[in-house]
């Protein structure tokens, strides 16, 4: 009975001291408000960490007060600057515009002039050559009657119009009757190739009343005349007739 009882103790000190007894944990004893320290350091670096971590994601995104403030006020300060630039080169541009349209208004003004000048120039041609038409024939050798001066020929702008001009002067001096007579126009054209005589006023005139006139010592005859479109002028021939014979003529070639 003793051997068994030993037999059972030394069981029970091989369970406890051998290679099956339960593992043995050795722990360093550390005092609780060391413990509670640690825990707040910890939680202290969270919050801290955590905060760091939300300003920065609000930067990021943009909502961060300060910053947007910032950012928004220096946008604006961005925006004035490129106000007054704006301003400046629209000033600037204003000041170019109102000169190249000073500069413009001059050359159209001086272009009229000259053109004004050109007609001018003319008329007293026409004034030259109509005062001296009106010298007796006795003075300017020309047998007595009626002749016909600067005969014109111009496109009027109107496709297929033509108009005309010209001055028909009595020769007969102080003591020459009223002449009354009609006018003539003897146009040559061009059409298919082959030359085509149009006589007008034509018998089918609505108005050949424009045709007729009555002068004493001179008169300007002028008017239009159609011909039919896609046609070449090339001549031009005025006659002046009294009662069915004819006075006078000129002609221009175009």
């Amino acid at each position: 009975m003793a051997t068994s009882g030993a037999s059972v103790k030394l069981k029970r000190l091989r369970r406890r001291f051998g290679i099956s007894a339960p593992k043995l944990a050795i722990r360093t004893h550390v005092a609780w408000y060391w413990r509670a320290l640690a825990v707040i350091t910890m939680l202290s670096v969270s919050l801290a960490l955590a905060a760091w971590i939300y300003d920065s994601g609000m930067r990021i995104a943009g909502f961060h007060s300060d910053e947007s403030a910032r950012e928004i006020q220096s946008l604006r300060n961005h925006l004035m600057e490129l106000d007054g630039e704006l301003t400046k080169l629209r000033s600037l541009a204003g000041s170019g515009e109102s000169s190249l349209q000073i500069e413009r208004a001059t050359q159209r003004q001086l272009s009229r002039q000259a053109k004004a000048l050109e007609l001018e120039n003319a008329a007293l041609k026409e004034d030259l050559a109509f005062f001296e038409g009106l010298m007796p024939a006795s003075e300017s050798g020309d047998e007595p009657g009626v002749r016909i001066d600067h005969l014109r020929i111009e496109p009027s702008g109107i496709v297929g119009e033509y108009r005309y001009r010209m001055l028909v002067v009595n020769n007969g001096g102080r003591q020459a009757r009223e002449f009354k007579g009609g006018l003539q126009l003897l146009v040559k054209i061009q059409q298919g190739g082959k030359d085509v005589m149009i006589t007008l006023p034509s018998g089918t005139e609505p108005n050949p009343q424009r045709f007729r006139f009555e002068i004493k010592h001179f008169h300007r005859l002028e008017g239009v005349f159609l011909v039919p479109s896609g046609v070449v002028v090339k001549e031009v021939e005025a006659r002046l007739l009294q009662d069915g014979t004819v006075r006078a003529r000129q002609s221009v070639i175009l």
